[in-house]
């Protein structure tokens, strides 16, 4: 490599350019860490924006950069982007490089989550202190402004903006989101800058004063309300009235920390505001809305409403998390507990009035706080978000196990469970107050988890595991009882806190980082799980008590639910396995059991066989654990579910769904539409087409249905008319006539739809069908009336002749006898 002053950085970025697209990737790669062990910070800093877009793809996803998120331990370029984007590597190598000179890099606020570009869009500051001192206001005004990031920030920031630019996957592709490149990069950077064990290493590079300051600590005037309870002050900060910054040396050990911690929440968690979220709660509001939603439903054809006509439009939320997305999500709120957990007994036991600097680090200190201030309000909307937004399948598991994933940090504390006492686990004591402070975690979303489950397809196996994984969570021994306490402690009444609330709760001293001062301790229980409440859902909440009346019938109404799509699992298996049953050699001949009016029974491949099996044990097991949550009397469960049974006769089991009669036929209502959900009803689908035209039956002869088509479309065709007067005709020859030729039964009283009706019109002509002489059956039986013709020693014309003969008397048996027949 060329000494460094021998070429000018701009040779450097269009040297680099060029190999970009002639170089393979680890050619780029050896390269880079050349030019970044060789070159001084100065012309280092002219490449790092470029190289930053060409590693993580550009914010508007123009620019796909190496593709994290697509490439898989399979591919032979997955090592080589570990090894150079490793926390340790020459990346970060060359992002401590630049941070040690403090240069600046711009981001546009329009790329900002929502919440925050608001803000900063209509003047206030915004609550994140991540956002702080760091706007540039150009002359053209506010529409264009950037925010200058330092190296480490700017690295992050493009880091998690990764996960959320729309992708385009490739066809065909059926890789694993936990098995990317992005996925385990996000797994490493958590456990090397938030350690469970020991501290952050330090950074390799320093500046003149010897040390990389943190880049922006939080200001005097500024609260951390973003990270903590919502703040019920009504005065915010200008954003040109940013107050000034004075650093804290105990925030330089952890402020990469902080810094990676707050970009991956803002980025990743910070798409729903708080203010918007609790007007969606007003009653009016959600009914205002349905209103709005059900007239854009009925009207397609209606053109879309432009920005800000109307505040409705403000309601709707834009940004619809993926999959992958909430899969990284969960990854970070496990990783977080663990951290938090990994804090020093004495430490955790120890009153925190009592810590001093000189005992404390600040990284354990950051322990004690990292989840309820950084993650639980954020995490909350988020979750409220996709409970209620998400489709109604399977791929709802990631938002769920997310949400069991923060509500049970007992299980992140680094102790080895014993998988057989995974059935009896107790939650300890010492969670008490972590289920307090998070009490809407627990029972809000409980609820709203409810909503979800009664319009969800349960004899799905996969739908009954997520009732299943709910209802044993919350079934954890002494869980319940600490819900309980905590929705009592939110119920006492207010004059009890008068007394108290001058105390404040958690509310950061002012001045430098938040780890330079102790914050008061808030021992009223009370006032804690009041402020964590209000805070969330707004001073004017209604609060449902996850344990009270209404909720209590709501649980009811979901037994039966489970109960009704148990039965239903188990007589579509049991229907399975009369099918298997029957299916011997005579079935592929056609004298088995057939489908003939090409009936669809529903079933998929997942809610057949085994999976029927798990579905049943699934809600067998959700059942038992319901009742022991709420305490449910065995013997009334037992006369609901037998009662429920009897009632579930198969009389009952072919009705059809719920409906009212429309003005074009039937329109399902929301109890049919449970009903149809839930297997409990179904509608007979025939085929109500040309009989003629039926696909081909795997008991049929492909090439002998084509050929007995045409023979009769010919024969209808010439005859038609003879056919119609013969059948026309009220006397036996009517009769015997319309017994031959295919006529479909007029006395069939089927509801259809108006386009079928037209249709029936069409194929009640009566004519000749010859389709039934292609089945592998018929052609059966006609071989062995010739074999034993011939064994009778009868030729083929006087075996055709008998044959024709005796189709001939069963007719006129059946003409003569038919009303007698039917009348029995």
């Amino acid at each position: 490599m060329a000494a460094p002053t021998l070429q000018q950085p701009s040779f450097l970025l269009a040297n680099l350019k060029t190999d970009s697209t002639t170089k393979p990737l680890l050619q780029r790669c050896q390269d880079l860490v050349k030019i970044i062990e060789d070159y001084p910070a100065k012309e280092l800093h002219l490449i790092f924006p470029w190289l930053v877009e060409c590693v993580f793809g550009s914010l508007d996803g123009i620019i796909t950069g190496w593709n994290l998120r697509l490439l898989h331990s399979r591919s032979h370029e997955y090592n080589i982007v570990l090894e150079f984007l490793n926390p340790s590597g020459p990346m970060m190598k060359l992002v401590y490089k630049l941070q040690a000179e403090e240069y600046k890099y711009e981001i546009p606020v329009n790329y900002l989550p929502g919440p925050v570009k608001a803000c900063i869009q209509e003047g206030v500051l915004p609550d994140c202190p991540l956002f702080h001192n760091k706007l540039q206001f150009p002359l053209s005004g506010l529409l264009s402004l950037n925010l200058a990031l330092n190296p480490f920030e700017f690295f992050m920031f493009n880091f998690a903006y990764c996960l959320i630019t729309p992708k385009i996957y490739p066809q065909g592709y059926h890789g694993s989101s936990t098995d990317s490149a992005y996925f385990l990069l996000v797994d490493t950077y958590l456990k090397y800058f938030l350690p469970s064990e020991g501290n952050v290493p330090p950074s390799p590079f320093s500046d003149s004063r010897g040390s990389v300051t943190a880049p922006s600590p939080r200001s005097s005037g500024v609260s951390f309300a973003g990270y903590g309870v919502h703040s019920p002050s009504l005065l915010k900060h200008h954003i040109f009235h940013q107050p000034s910054v004075n650093a804290d040396p105990s925030a330089q050990e952890i402020w990469r920390s902080e810094t990676l911690l707050q970009m991956f929440v803002e980025i990743w968690l910070h798409h729903y505001s708080l203010e918007m979220y609790q007007k969606l709660q007003s009653p009016q509001v959600k009914l205002a809305l349905l209103q709005y939603r059900l007239s854009m439903s009925s009207m397609p054809c209606q053109p879309h409403a432009p920005p800000g006509s109307g505040t409705l439009h403000t309601y709707q939320e834009p940004f619809s998390p993926t999959e992958e997305h909430v899969l990284v999500v969960r990854l970070l709120v496990k990783h977080l507990h663990a951290f938090s957990n990994s804090l020093k007994p004495e430490q955790l036991s120890s009153s925190p009035s009592a810590h001093s600097h000189t005992h404390t680090s600040p990284l354990e200190e950051f322990k004690r706080v990292v989840v309820q201030r950084f993650v639980q309000q954020k995490l909350y909307l988020f979750l409220q978000h996709c409970f209620g937004h998400w489709p109604l399948d399977a791929s709802f598991r990631a938002v769920l196990e997310t949400w069991l994933s923060y509500i049970q940090p007992w299980r992140y504390t680094g102790e080895k469970m014993n998988p057989q006492a995974d059935q009896s686990r107790t939650v300890p004591d010492k969670w008490e107050s972590f289920v307090q402070e998070n009490l809407l975690m627990y029972t809000k979303l409980f609820q709203v988890f409810l909503n979800r489950t009664v319009r969800t397809d349960l004899v799905n196996a996969k739908n009954a595991l997520m009732v299943f994984r709910v209802a044993k969570v919350f079934a954890q021994a002494n869980l319940s009882e600490m819900i309980q306490k905590g929705e009592q402690l939110f119920l006492e009444p207010e004059h009890v806190l008068h007394h108290r609330q001058p105390r404040g709760y958690l509310t950061p001293s002012q001045g430098g980082s938040f780890l330079s001062s102790r914050q008061r301790v808030m021992t009223d229980v009370v006032f804690r799980v009041k402020s964590h409440v209000y805070a969330l859902e707004g001073q004017d909440c209604q609060y449902k008590q996850m344990f009270g009346t209404e909720l209590r019938g709501a649980v009811m109404k979901l037994i039966q639910i489970i109960a009704q799509a148990r039965q239903t699992a188990k007589r579509i298996s049991d229907h399975s396995s009369e099918m298997a049953a029957n299916n011997s050699f005579l079935s592929w001949f056609g004298m088995g059991p057939a489908d003939h009016n090409n009936t669809f029974t529903g079933a998929e491949p997942e809610e057949s066989g085994e999976c029927l099996k798990k579905t049943h044990e699934f809600l067998e097991r959700a059942l038992e654990n319901l009742c022991q949550i709420f305490k449910l009397n065995q013997g009334q469960l037992s006369q609901l579910i037998s009662n429920l049974s009897s009632s579930q006769d198969d009389g009952n089991s072919k009705q059809l769904p719920d409906c009212i009669q429309g003005e074009n036929g039937l329109i399902l209502t929301d109890l049919g539409r449970r009903q149809i959900i839930s297997g409990l009803r179904r509608f007979d689908l025939h085929y109500q087409g040309d009989p003629e035209l039926q696909p081909i039956r795997s008991y049929e002869n492909a090439l002998l249905v084509r050929l007995f088509y045409k023979i009769s479309s010919l024969v209808n065709e010439r005859f038609g008319g003879h056919m119609n007067a013969l059948c026309s005709r009220p006397d036996f020859l009517g009769r015997l006539g319309r017994h031959y030729l295919a006529e479909q039964d007029s006395s069939v009283n089927l509801k259809h739809s108006p386009i079928s009706r037209r249709t029936l019109e069409r194929n009640t002509q009566p004519r000749l069908s010859l389709r039934s002489l292609a089945s592998y059956r018929t052609i059966l039986l006609l071989l062995l009336f010739y074999v034993i013709g011939a064994l009778l020693s009868f030729g083929p014309i006087s075996s055709t002749l008998i044959i024709l003969t005796g189709g001939f008397l069963y007719g006129l048996f059946m003409t003569l006898f038919r009303d007698k027949l039917k009348t029995h």
